[in-house]
């Protein structure tokens, strides 16, 4: 059973206690992803949840990341779209003192000069590192040009804006969207509701704050884009609109991309890179926002092979909905099934998925609901909705010496 408890204040709480573990884990989803960045200052998230490790509350860097360490809490921080998002492990019987020490960082970061030049400076040096991870660098690409703003902005920020960033940058982005008005807290495993509800109301009740939705641009319209590159690889990423996760079907989509990318039995894996040898790496993924959902696939290969390898991969992701054959389609629900089980063996996996359902769907799922969904999808379910819903127009973008579509058809 999952309780959800919502305080004044705005923010929401979200407690699945679980058997048989003695850890719990904690995610807490602030607004103050990268589409909430200011369109001048694109990177300020990043510095921001690297500076919240550089000392809060009463304590200096040092002594925080000691006290947390004594308590054996495993954190990090990291960016999405919409969120900024804080996890932690730690030992059930020590949620009392584990969360005052995180909430210091949520609450009451240094956020000192000395502390911002080298977390921008880690800022950059990750953005400059792209250019030795082609395969992220295209990914990141493929995502800004086929999603509308600021739903495509990358979570590294812009390398200019980040030179004429400044740490009062820093703390006005904090200040403006680290509030609990749209922010959600879950924890899972070793935790009882009653007490943590409590907890949560003694440490938080006085937080106040709320920040404004971003804004989001026009779809921008599917082409081809091209970087050059001076590389024997070539990097191709195709992506394409898909159904948002709060739509009833979005289980039968993952469905048909867990038949083209399901490991090795995967149609993309079998398709273009065992029975035509033209990639040595290929795959497919969805994600969701909450209106949208998004179909991306990867194929990296050499140029000599990077035309044949693009034109194969995208008749892949099409052919599939002329219908999927009865061992492919018990091939995905197993390996789909599988992952729900995993999860439930991760209280941290928890933490974060239930924070994640509350965002997209309204209300987070138990193990058991998920499992039933998936039970839920019939081979016939599957190919009727695959034959009714076609991909649209495509974006694609590559990474290489030469482009492989003339850019101007």
């Amino acid at each position: 059973m999952i309780h959800t408890h919502r305080y004044d204040n705005g923010l929401t709480l979200l407690i699945e206690p679980i058997e048989g573990v003695a850890s719990a884990a904690m995610r807490l989803l602030l607004p103050a992803g990268v589409a909430t960045e200011p369109y001048d200052r694109l990177g300020v998230g990043a510095v921001l949840t690297d500076c919240l490790f550089r000392g809060a509350g009463d304590r200096d860097a040092k002594a925080h990341s000691d006290a947390m360490d004594l308590l054996g809490i495993k954190r990090d921080c990291g960016l999405q779209t919409f969120h900024a998002g804080l996890s932690a492990t730690f030992i059930g019987e020590r949620i009392d003192q584990s969360l005052t020490l995180l909430m210091d960082m949520v609450r009451r970061p240094h956020l000192s000069d000395e502390a911002f030049a080298p977390a921008r400076d880690l800022a950059v040096q990750a953005i400059d590192a792209l250019e030795d991870e082609p395969q992220q660098k295209l990914m990141i690409a493929l995502k800004a040009a086929h999603l509308p703003q600021p739903l495509g902005r990358s979570d590294m920020g812009d390398r200019e804006h980040l030179s004429v960033m400044s740490s009062q940058d820093v703390r006005d982005h904090h200040a403006r969207t680290f509030v609990p008005n749209g922010s959600i807290l879950s924890f899972a495993g070793h935790v009882d509701p009653k007490h943590v509800i409590d907890l949560v109301g003694d440490q938080l009740g006085d937080w106040a704050g709320s920040t404004d939705e971003p804004t989001i641009g026009s779809p921008p319209t599917p082409a081809y884009h091209h970087t050059r590159a001076d590389s024997a690889q070539q990097h191709i990423g195709i992506a394409y609109d898909a159904l948002p996760q709060r739509d009833d079907r979005s289980i039968l989509q993952q469905v048909a991309v867990a038949v083209l990318s399901g490991g090795m039995s995967g149609r993309l894996f079998t398709e273009v890179r065992e029975k035509r040898g033209l990639c040595y790496s290929v795959y497919a993924t969805y994600s969701s926002l909450i209106n949208q959902g998004v179909v991306m696939a990867y194929a990296g290969t050499t140029t000599e092979r990077a035309a044949e390898t693009l034109d194969v991969l995208s008749e892949q992701l099409r052919v599939i909905h002329d219908g999927v054959e009865q061992d492919e389609f018990d091939r995905a629900i197993v390996g789909l099934k599988t992952r729900v089980v995993m999860q439930g063996e991760s209280t941290g996996a928890r933490a974060r998925a239930i924070a994640q359902d509350h965002f997209l769907l309204g209300a987070p799922r138990t193990l058991d609901a998920c499992a039933e969904e998936i039970d839920g999808v019939t081979l016939k379910d599957l190919n009727d909705f695959l034959h009714a819903n076609r991909p649209g127009p495509m974006t694609t973008v590559t990474i290489g010496p030469e482009p492989l579509i003339e850019q101007n058809a």
